[in-house]
């Protein structure tokens, strides 16, 4: 009787993979794609691009600087924080209201202070895309909106990429993985993001929806070490398909350290490395995993060879006295 429930939930979960119109799971370590359906097909994403709009605005900087709401505020519509022309906040309030309650005012807020406009934010926004590899993606505003520029149009493959990129940010890791926030004007907002309440491994997200795009989602969870973003678009049940695909790659895959953030002197000659390099693995041992290390000039190399994919990390040394490895 248990196998016969076993196996019918079993059934009942593959079924639910075939809804979405496009989705990526990703492992967080080395953006490995564990799984994917269409994640190349191009379409509206809603309000999950405020994700950039987020990223943009806190490596501006100046999060705690206190300013007034611009006359540009009045242009907003749709969901909304109900931020007042002349109100003083901050860009911290802006971004919690930003990611927590997917505020187009806050959205149009936050470009018009940071960059002057929002046509000037959008190409700061498109040149942070293509910085990072979003080679699928076009923004037209900051908050997602499509009614009347035709949205902002990319991929899951692209979004999963840029969630990865925001997820490495200190800063952007606390605010998406907030369930409440309360302002300097004590206004508390709750997250949208569902899966922060109902699934124990949920470190972040942001939920989007329009009549042209549909559902959108982006979530991140992490377990033992291992780190799992998933994107979908055009799913009806997203919230649940999020927690089925975060737990499979949390039974399938394992993280390994190939060098940790640090200084090291290897052969008299030291470097630092600026972030723990990882890779993803099947727990199964279907991988091959090949590692190698020489110095080019001055630079110490670390070639990464995962499969058929081989990925080269240089670092800049420079001599001193002594030798051997420490980091």
């Amino acid at each position: 009787m248990k196998r016969s429930l076993c196996i019918l939930l079993c059934l009942l979960l593959q079924l639910m993979s075939v809804h979405a119109e496009s989705y990526v799971v990703l492992s967080g370590a080395d953006n490995t794609i564990v799984e994917e359906k269409n994640k190349d097909e191009k379409q509206s994403v809603a309000s999950i691009s405020k994700i950039m709009t987020a990223v943009i605005a806190i490596e501006h900087g100046q999060l705690d600087e206190s300013f007034a709401v611009d006359d540009e505020i009045n242009k907003a519509y749709g969901s909304s924080v109900y931020l007042k022309q002349g109100q003083q906040v901050t860009m911290r309030d802006l971004l919690y209201g930003l990611m927590l309650r997917s505020g187009n005012d806050a959205a149009v807020e936050i470009a018009k202070h940071v960059a002057g406009s929002q046509e000037a934010f959008v190409e700061l926004m498109n040149h942070k895309a293509a910085e990072i590899g979003m080679s699928n993606t076009t923004f037209s505003n900051p908050s997602g909106l499509d009614e009347e520029d035709g949205g902002n149009i990319s991929t899951a493959n692209d979004m999963a990429v840029l969630m990865s990129y925001a997820m490495k940010n200190k800063e952007f890791r606390t605010i998406t993985g907030s369930k409440y926030y309360t302002t300097d004007w004590n206004m508390r907002w709750k997250n949208k993001n569902r899966l922060l309440f109902d699934y124990p491994f949920t470190v972040g997200g942001k939920t989007g929806f329009t009549k042209k795009a549909g559902r959108t989602l982006v979530s991140a969870a992490e377990h033992d070490g291992v780190e799992s973003i998933v994107v979908t678009l055009r799913e009806g049940d997203d919230f649940a398909f999020h927690e089925q695909k975060h737990t499979e790659v949390f039974q399938k895959m394992d993280v390994v350290t190939i060098m940790r953030k640090g200084d090291y002197t290897v052969n008299g000659r030291k470097f630092h490395v600026p972030e723990t390099l990882k890779v993803t693995l099947h727990k199964d041992g279907s991988d091959k995993l090949r590692v190698k290390t020489h110095y080019d000039h001055k630079d110490f190399v670390v070639e990464v060879q995962k499969n058929d994919d081989v990925n080269v990390y240089s670092f800049a040394s420079k001599k001193v006295r002594g030798g051997g490895l420490f980091s």
